[in-house]
């Protein structure tokens, strides 16, 4: 049985820009924003910085009237820069990456007795070609001791810095959090890929500075809403169905099939392949971008050594890359609807948690999830949000529940530390009542959505 479309809600389209034109994705010349440093001046902050984006800090934060109480917050972000995944190198690399000094670790320890006296263990990657198989597959970066992917000593400050910035807005401006953790007023959650948990560990630090141990909550990989890892086949046939070989979606592959030559000439990845290198520029993105926020070299031919990736060429894989992630999430008609599926189990979590704050019935003031762009990407498709973005290492949305003298609530929701702007009638979401808020969900999200995801499109 095909599912009937209406239950989703209105798809709003997003802004046209450079972004979402094909011909100013092609022609176009130069990065979308930052892809060569966590680092930007004061003066050019909130600019897209892939390495590092914009989130909340004390400098930008705008304080609302002395008419409104902050009474609950919750935070998403993606996890920091890190190693590419395995998935995402060339057979072999021309480059070494080096991880020997910064874990990643990997140890079980109980609160109290002799279980609560161990040894930290670190994990690093190595190869031994007395093993036979270690030759099925690719060196990928020669000798690494990495794990791909893991956290990197940068991505490793960043989330420091991350914490640092989140306690000087809600502890130091606001008065909202307390100076030490206090589980029963804040939660901190995680995915299963451990990148999240490495994160996690220099976020709290940085926002906690005399903690020393953290239970992070997590969901099982069988339907985990955060990831998410939920099993949704609506969710997959409709998203393979404006992708793939739909015309809109071929055009930018075709349009890019001299870049593709170039690439590939480098990286030596054949012409068909079966990794999914010419069905996205995800791979290539991936490999560059992790390059080159690293301050590493573009990769070059390891057969033809004076033949390497042009940062011309990065550059317009970065704007396909942005390109890509529009289209997804919001150009694509059914992309709302996509989001709705994906990220609705989340949305519900984040109402009830808002639910039992306004009531009462739950302690918990402040709760911060850290994720993946898989999970940010469908997540500011639902908000159905202005101007979309591929989200960057540390992107971050928050959402803040405020309480008016009145009694009323009101939600505001930051994006690069700024209100949203969204295409939908809520406009920008900037103190709009918590009830219209909920009212949009309640639009957009099936009622039923275990039913509705086993359906077909």
């Amino acid at each position: 049985m095909s599912v009937n479309m209406n239950i989703f809600g209105t798809h709003y389209a997003p802004a046209a820009s450079n972004i979402n034109n094909l011909a100013a994705v092609i022609n176009g010349t130069g990065a979308p924003g930052i892809y060569n440093s966590s680092h930007v001046s004061d003066a050019n902050y909130g600019v897209y910085n892939w390495c590092n984006m914009p989130h909340v800090r004390a400098q930008e934060y705008q304080v609302p009237s002395s008419d409104y109480a902050l009474s609950y917050v919750e935070v998403i972000h993606r996890h920091h820069k890190r190693t590419p995944y395995a998935s995402n190198t060339f057979f072999k690399q021309d480059q070494t990456w080096d991880c020997s000094l910064n874990g990643p670790y990997h140890y079980g320890r109980n609160a109290t007795g002799i279980a609560s006296d161990v040894v930290p263990i670190s994990w690093q990657g190595f190869k031994d070609y007395t093993n036979p198989f270690t030759t099925t597959v690719g060196p990928g970066f020669p000798g690494s001791s990495c794990q791909f992917p893991q956290i990197t000593e940068g991505g490793l400050e960043d989330s420091h810095t991350h914490g640092k910035d989140l306690a000087a807005v809600y502890r130091d401006k606001l008065g909202f959090l307390p100076k030490d953790l206090d589980h029963n007023k804040i939660s901190f959650r995680v995915t299963n890929n451990v990148i999240t948990s490495q994160v996690l560990g220099g976020l709290a630090k940085g926002m906690f500075e005399n903690v020393a141990d953290l239970a992070a909550y997590i969901q099982s990989s069988d339907y985990d809403s955060l990831e998410p890892t939920l099993s949704c086949p609506l969710a997959n046939s409709l998203r393979a169905n404006y992708t793939g070989s739909n015309p809109a979606w071929a055009a930018h592959l075709n349009a890019s099939a001299a870049l593709y030559s170039r690439l590939d000439n480098v990286s030596g990845i054949a012409r068909p392949d079966t990794g999914g290198w010419h069905t996205s520029l995800d791979h290539y993105y991936d490999n560059l971008s992790a390059h080159q926020c690293h301050g590493k070299s573009l990769p070059c031919s390891v057969n033809a050594t004076s033949q390497c990736i042009t940062q011309e060429d990065a550059n317009t894989v970065y704007r396909l890359g942005n390109y890509e992630y529009d289209y997804y999430f919001r150009s694509a008609a059914n992309s709302t609807a996509y989001s709705a599926l994906r990220y609705g189990a989340f949305f519900l979590e984040l109402q009830e948690h808002m639910r039992a704050n306004m009531d009462g019935s739950s302690t918990t003031k402040y709760w911060h999830n850290v994720a993946h762009d898989g999970s940010i990407s469908p997540l500011l498709g639902l908000l159905q949000i202005e101007t979309m973005v591929w989200p960057g290492m540390g992107s971050e949305v928050v959402f803040e529940l405020w309480k008016k003298v009145s009694g009323d609530y009101y939600i505001r929701v930051l994006w690069k530390g700024q209100p949203m702007k969204t295409s939908t009638p809520l406009g920008t979401l900037n103190m709009v009542p918590v009830q219209k808020f909920f009212d949009y969900l309640g639009q957009m999200i099936p009622s039923d959505l275990v039913k509705i995801c086993s359906q077909s499109a």
